[in-house]
Order: structure tokens, then C-alpha cells, then sequence
């Protein structure tokens, strides 16, 4: 049985590392946002406690969250919607809507296809919309997998799960085929090289 399926991330006591990674990946996610109070955004891969939509709550028309599992007092909040299960079930579902920005954070690297999904994520975006991607790097791998496995201080369980480890070399032609002009995507490591984010942006016309 793959426990993926039954549990989300964050639903387990996240650790001061896990924390400060959200943190850095919030600042991040801000600063690539359109400066307005009426987005709406999809975040794929939301975790337990929606942390990401949550700290953008107060700039989101309309928010969704995609993940196993949802704390259950957050789908009680009017400007959130949430869908559990799968990425890959749950994507045909959200096909006709249409989002200012799709949040991809440290999600991909867990993805059986993660072409399709990017394919899907670029279908979803309003033109002009933006894609923000936070995946962990080769580099970073090493450091992960110390921190699971030898020290305890990161989520064992995540890091067994993880299916691929992204280079700019490795996920720029990924964001290519799934339609994304190279004159659009933005690449830059962070978190001292340990990860990459991605900015591709869907053509305006």
C-alpha cells in the first residue's frame, strides 16, 4: 500500500526545518504574485494545513487546494475550496476553471507524470497567468535524504516518496513540452542551491 495516498503532508507535526522551508517558499511564491486582492489561485499539492493559500489568504478572490487530506476547519472558510485525492484524479475536475496562478511546491518531485500535470497546470492558467514551481534540487538531495534518514529531522516518509530530483538542465525542458515559451520561464536556485524555483508564465494571447 502506498501511505501517500492517506496522508498529507503537514499532517504529522512538521519540524523547524520543514517550517522554515515554507517560509523561504513563501516569500518566494509573493514576490511572483500580481499585486491585487482578488486572485484566484490553484495550489496543487496543498498540504494538510493549506499553508501556502492560507498566508495568501488575504489577496485571494478564490482559493483551491488539492491534496489527501484537508484539516477539516479549513473547508469551512468562504473563500476556499478544497478537493481531496489525488493529483492526477482530481485535475479533470478543475479542467474549465481558469487561475491567475498555479502553486507547484515541493510537489513535483513526487509526481508519477509530472509532464501531464504541467501540461494540465499551463491549460488552467488565465492568460498572462503565472506557474510557480519549488522543486529540490540534486544537491539538495543529499542534504534531504542526511536529515530523514540519518538525523530524523525531516519526514522519512517524503523523502521514500520522492521519484525525481530537478536541475535547471532537468526541469526546463519539462516546462517546454508542456507548452511553456522559453522566453517565459524564469529559473533560479534558492534555499542555498537545495532548491529551484520556477516562474513560467502562459502568453498573453
Amino acid at each position: 500500500m502506498n501511505t501517500r495516498t492517506h496522508e498529507a503532508y503537514g499532517q504529522q507535526r512538521l519540524t523547524f526545518l520543514d517550517r522554515l522551508g515554507g517560509w523561504l517558499s513563501q516569500r518566494a511564491i509573493s514576490r511572483h504574485l500580481p499585486n491585487r486582492s482578488d486572485l484566484e489561485v490553484l495550489e496543487l499539492g496543498c498540504g494538510f494545513r493549506a499553508t501556502q493559500l492560507m498566508a495568501l489568504r488575504s489577496r485571494l478572490k478564490h482559493g483551491v487546494g488539492v491534496d489527501f487530506r484537508v484539516e477539516p476547519q479549513l473547508k469551512a472558510l468562504n473563500n476556499l475550496t478544497f478537493h481531496e485525492g489525488t493529483i492526477e484524479d482530481t485535475l479533470p475536475r478543475l479542467a474549465i476553471e481558469l487561475f491567475d496562478a498555479i502553486l507547484v511546491i515541493s510537489v513535483l518531485e513526487h509526481l508519477q507524470d509530472p509532464l501531464l500535470v504541467l501540461e494540465s497546470a499551463r491549460g488552467m492558467l488565465k492568460r498572462s497567468g503565472v506557474l510557480l514551481i519549488d522543486v529540490p534540487t540534486w544537491r539538495g538531495k543529499s542534504f534531504l535524504e542526511f536529515s530523514a534518514f540519518r538525523l530524523g529531522l525531516s519526514p522519512k516518509l517524503e523523502m521514500d516518496d520522492h521519484k525525481m530530483y530537478y536541475d535547471k538542465r532537468d526541469l526546463w525542458p519539462l516546462l517546454v513540452r508542456a507548452g511553456f515559451k522559453p522566453s517565459l520561464v524564469e529559473l533560479r536556485y534558492h534555499k542555498l542551491g537545495l532548491n529551484l524555483f520556477a516562474v513560467a508564465r502562459r502568453e498573453d494571447v
